[in-house]
């Protein structure tokens, strides 16, 4: 049975993980900072662990893993999901609001895959996964903060690759295109003339191949993948799972 641990398991994308994980007989702990009723309904339906941790925080990032291994009895799989976002124009962004993205979106998948590595590499296997991001690829309006995170992130993910590959160790990344999580709710929301938000129509209807938002669970298989003995050979990608935008140069007018 493998042991997994995913960040930020409550709701999302996280959450689809977790299930998806869990139906595949891993035993999974998972770590969430806030909605305490989201947590333990994850937790009461897929059997999973919960520990409720501020991974902005190193000490409670380390806590948090030290108290899922003591759970696992051990770590073959780390998911990196957490993250946080904040629509600010650049010029209007604190210093302050900069940092808080940085610290959950790349400093904590840091910290936390820094902790798994001495057993991974005792074990001589191991599989990390960070959920990245289109914006590891693309700028975009009011997003500074988190695509200097992701873009980290996914440099990241091919450092581990390159200098724990040696030890059966293999690092990959999920970059999500538009999916319907409370993360992107805001984006969805029915203006009050009862039309679609804007960016809704522009994501449904211009920009995505697949003519949808992509739901959690199209994150959950690739994971698995990356998870499995099938990705041995698999290590520093990047899977894109955006129902085709970075394929797409949009539909003409």
């Amino acid at each position: 049975m493998k042991k997994v641990i995913i960040t930020g398991g409550s709701r999302g994308i996280g959450r689809a993980c977790v299930e998806l994980f869990c139906e595949n007989d891993c035993a999974v702990a998972f770590i969430y900072c806030s909605n305490d009723e989201a947590a333990k309904e994850c937790a009461d339906v897929t059997g999973a662990y919960a520990i409720k941790a501020d991974l902005s925080d190193p000490e409670e990032s380390e806590w948090a893993y030290n108290k899922a291994v003591e759970y696992l009895g051990g770590i073959d799989i780390l998911v990196n999901n957490a993250g946080i976002i904040k629509r600010i124009p650049m010029h209007e962004m604190k210093a302050s609001e900069f940092r808080q993205v940085i610290d959950v979106d790349l400093n904590a998948p840091f910290i936390v895959s820094k902790a798994v590595l001495p057993s991974m590499i005792k074990q001589r296997s191991g599989k990390i996964i960070n959920i990245c991001s289109m914006m590891s690829e693309f700028g975009r309006e009011t997003v500074s903060a988190y695509a200097s995170a992701k873009g980290g992130l996914k440099m990241l993910t091919r450092n581990i690759a390159s200098e724990y590959g040696q030890y059966n160790i293999q690092c990959n990344g999920i970059g999500p295109g538009y999916i319907a999580t409370p993360q992107t709710a805001p984006l969805r929301e029915t203006q009050p003339d009862g039309s679609k938000h804007p960016f809704d129509v522009f994501i449904t209807e211009t920009k995505t191949p697949a003519g949808r938002w992509g739901d959690p669970e199209d994150l959950a298989g690739p994971a698995v993948f990356l998870a499995s003995n099938a990705s041995d050979f698999v290590n520093g990608q990047i899977l894109y799972v955006d129902g085709g935008i970075q394929a797409y140069f949009g539909k003409q007018p």
